[in-house]
């Protein structure tokens, strides 16, 4: 027994044995000199400025791009010329090597074969034009004497001089409405040395896509991350792959329009109807500006020559076919191929030809379509399934499209 009268075991503990539990006290709120900036800005109002520093980030790399692009258009307009014209000649240079032509004479026969079909439409248009601008010309000054004429003796009673200013301000018109236009003919080359210059750097740069297309292609990919790579590559045959639809059925298109046009002004016996159809197949690569500007060629012609009532009919022809063709063939072949919506091809080749002139509005709707696919084809994760580094980069294949 203990001295102090019970057992040692029954004895209590004192409070130095006892554990102390700790017990986490919650922090204290914040007091009046503690001042959190982000409580006071409503959530929605968090979310915009974070997307807005995003978006301003976004426009100012495009934006410096815009400003290289302008910068080096002597050699960006050249190139995508080059990449236009080898989205249809790869095709057919491929179909020459798998029929069992050397690779190298079938990319002879197409870069030639390109060359003589562009040189014989310029000739046949060339030496049409010529042999008929006198008559051109005389026909014209009648036609503009005979219209004031016309106009002094009807009851408007527009004197020559009131005639002359009417013709100024539409001119002044066309000149501040064409301004844009005009500045990117100038842009493109603003000399016969520049036009020199980009015809052979096209030819060139044509010529080593058909060559060695997939090796460019390999190198640009390998540009990008490791980790990037997958999408990049995929983005860019994606793309290709609209872009040789987009030329293909814009060929047949403007196909279309010169026969219907070409053949109607020679039923109507327009002089110079060849060169109206050639012009017209020309100009129907530039979307809505090119058919407009050709048909407006093609009733001035017949004005000029066969009097109103043939140009009121050579009028309603140029109609009936852009009807056709706005709205049979671009929605049912164009619209299948490109996948844009007609409201976005008229702003992109508005877009364009105020930015570049003839030049925008002629490669807005293959950009607008090309990156369309692309940000598709990245957003849609469908490039994850190839991220592996073997099965990214295929060997090389002379068969293969660039």
């Amino acid at each position: 027994m203990s001295p102090f009268g019970r057992s040692r075991r029954g004895a209590p503990k004192s409070s130095s044995d006892v554990p102390v539990k700790r017990v986490d006290r919650p922090a204290a709120a914040p007091g009046p000199d503690r001042y959190d900036p982000l409580e006071s800005v409503p959530p929605g109002m968090q979310v915009a400025g974070a997307w807005s520093w995003r978006i301003l980030v976004v426009l100012g790399v495009l934006a410096a791009i815009g400003f290289l692009i302008i910068q080096l258009r002597l050699l960006i307009i050249p190139l995508m010329v080059a990449v236009v014209l080898s989205a249809l000649l790869v095709p057919f240079k491929n179909f020459l090597v798998r029929h069992r032509w050397p690779k190298g004479l079938a990319v002879a026969a197409a870069e030639v074969g390109t060359l003589v079909v562009v040189a014989g439409l310029i000739f046949l248009v060339v030496t049409q034009v010529t042999s008929g601008f006198d008559d051109l010309r005389s026909q014209t000054l009648n036609s503009y004497n005979d219209l004031k004429a016309f106009l002094a003796q009807s009851p408007l009673q527009v004197s020559e001089d009131d005639f002359n200013d009417y013709v100024a301000q539409i001119w002044g018109v066309i000149q501040q409405d064409g301004q844009a236009l005009i500045t990117g003919a100038a842009a493109v080359g603003s000399s016969i040395g520049h036009v020199l210059a980009g015809v052979l750097l096209t030819l060139f740069s044509t010529l080593f896509i058909l060559i060695d297309g997939e090796r460019i292609w390999r190198w640009i990919v390998h540009v990008f991350p490791r980790r990037a790579r997958a999408a990049t590559d995929g983005a860019g045959r994606a793309g290709w792959a609209t872009l040789q639809n987009f030329v293909k059925v814009q060929i047949l298109v403007a196909s279309i329009d010169a026969v219907g046009i070409g053949v109607g002004a020679a039923i109507l016996q327009v002089p110079l109807a060849i060169p109206v159809a050639v012009l017209v197949f020309l100009g129907s690569f530039i979307p809505i500006i090119g058919a407009v500007l050709t048909g407006a060629v093609a009733v001035f012609i017949a004005l000029v020559y066969n009097g109103w009532v043939i140009a009121l009919i050579m009028l309603g022809v140029v109609l009936l076919v852009q009807q056709i063709e706005g709205h049979v063939l671009q929605p049912l072949i164009m619209g299948t191929a490109v996948k844009v919506h007609p409201l976005a091809v008229v702003l992109a080749v508005a877009g364009g030809s105020m930015v570049a002139g003839i030049a925008g509005a002629f490669f807005a709707v293959p950009l607008v379509a090309t990156l369309n696919v692309m940000v598709k084809y990245v957003a849609g994760g469908a490039w994850r399934a190839t991220a592996d580094e073997r099965a990214l980069i295929p060997p090389k294949d002379p068969l293969t499209d660039v």
